[in-house]
């Protein structure tokens, strides 16, 4: 999940129902699940430029956050994403020598297209490296391209093809014919240099042809207040045969969040300078844990192949202690909260805390090294 000039991921995949485009593509036969629990325990690590100049990516900060995922979080795989050949091999590589599962995906958004398979293909080509040296790696060509690539949804930027969306001047099946061809084609340069499991980040409504694929991946963000509708809703995905990660799960830190499934950080009025929360919402950093708590237990259950938490810190969504209108960190997914040491200084340095979910993560990893919790 990513926010672009001010519009969020959930809002386009709301355009994308109300237009009747997205729709679960999927072959007849019976779902089939791995037993014996979740095999990769993992949390998505996000790189990019930053927003500001003090949240600009730093690569000294970048090996502490992947030894805390290895040593204090437990996990045993990162995704590491985002754009930027340069920051996404640094960080993978960095994860494998610490002796962690990589899966690598790079996400260059609102680019031409050639210059995205291009980026693809060079951060492929580094994974393949990382193969043939004895890495665990796998590839993901990308995350959701009808929203980030140009060309498949009309508007040069995210913020023209959500207003094209949702006013309806699209043709959806030439949408979907664009977002075949394209994904075809990004399957194809991640097959051309990468020799191990390639992988693509799906929203859960997208129609994908996974038979590109070795590994279906789902950025799954549904609410249900019932744990056997989630995993009705995931042997979907199961009926391809093939393993399932899911991409991304989570939440944010406030009273009510899992509600708005993908939406959690629609509360942000990003029009009012400074940004501010809309509403009274009350911050739980409970809430957050116990949910991703009952993911995962739903995740164990079926024995899926991967699951990445969204995601570890979000360095421009800092928390604000005693001041709930202006602490943006409860609108973030992030299992640690960003403290800036001067919060009106785009310049400031800052640094991270754990969260509750980050503990709540730590001690189900840590156990599921030997057991996988089952919950009934």
């Amino acid at each position: 999940m990513q926010r672009t000039e001010g519009i969020k991921r959930a809002q386009f995949l709301a355009g994308m129902a109300s237009a009747g485009l997205a729709a679960a593509a999927l072959p007849a036969g019976p779902a089939r699940a791995r037993q014996g629990g979740l095999r990769h325990r993992g949390v998505v690590y996000t790189v990019g430029e930053g927003e500001t100049p003090g949240t600009a990516f730093s690569a000294a900060r970048m090996r502490e956050d992947i030894r805390v995922i290895r040593d204090e979080l437990y996990a045993d795989t990162v995704d590491v994403t985002g754009d930027g050949v340069e920051r996404l091999t640094a960080t993978a590589a960095e994860a494998a020598e610490r002796g962690l599962r990589v899966w690598l995906q790079p996400t260059l958004g609102d680019a031409p297209e050639r210059d995205i398979l291009d980026h693809l293909a060079e951060t492929g080509r580094f994974a393949e490296r990382l193969r043939r040296q004895g890495a665990a790696v796998d590839l993901s060509v990308g995350c959701e391209f009808w929203l980030f690539v140009p060309g498949i949804v009309p508007g040069d930027t995210v913020l023209d093809r959500i207003r094209n969306l949702l006013d309806g001047t699209l043709d959806p099946v030439e949408m979907q014919r664009r977002l075949d061809r394209f994904t075809a084609k990004a399957a194809a340069v991640g097959r051309s240099v990468f020799g191990g499991r390639l992988s693509y980040a799906a929203a859960q409504e997208d129609r994908v042809d996974w038979g590109l694929f070795d590994i279906v991946g789902i950025d799954y963000y549904s609410y249900f207040p019932h744990r056997a509708d989630h995993v009705k809703e995931l042997s979907r995905f199961l009926r391809w045969g093939k393993p399932l990660a899911i991409t991304e799960f989570g939440t944010c830190a406030y009273v009510g969040a899992p509600r708005t499934a993908g939406m959690g950080w629609d509360v942000v009025d990003y029009d009012k300078e400074p940004e501010e929360i809309k509403g009274d919402l009350v911050r739980s950093e409970r809430t957050q844990a116990d949910w991703l708590l009952r993911l995962l237990d739903v995740f164990c259950s079926m024995g899926l192949y991967a699951a990445m938490a969204f995601e570890f810190v979000t360095p421009d969504a800092p928390h604000r202690p005693g001041d709930p209108r202006h602490d943006l960190d409860m609108a973030s997914y992030a299992v640690t909260k960003t403290l800036k040491d001067r919060p009106d200084d785009p310049a400031s340095d800052w640094h991270w805390e754990p969260k509750e979910a980050f503990h709540a993560l730590a001690r189900r990893y840590r156990s599921a090294r030997t057991v996988c919790r089952h919950t009934h």
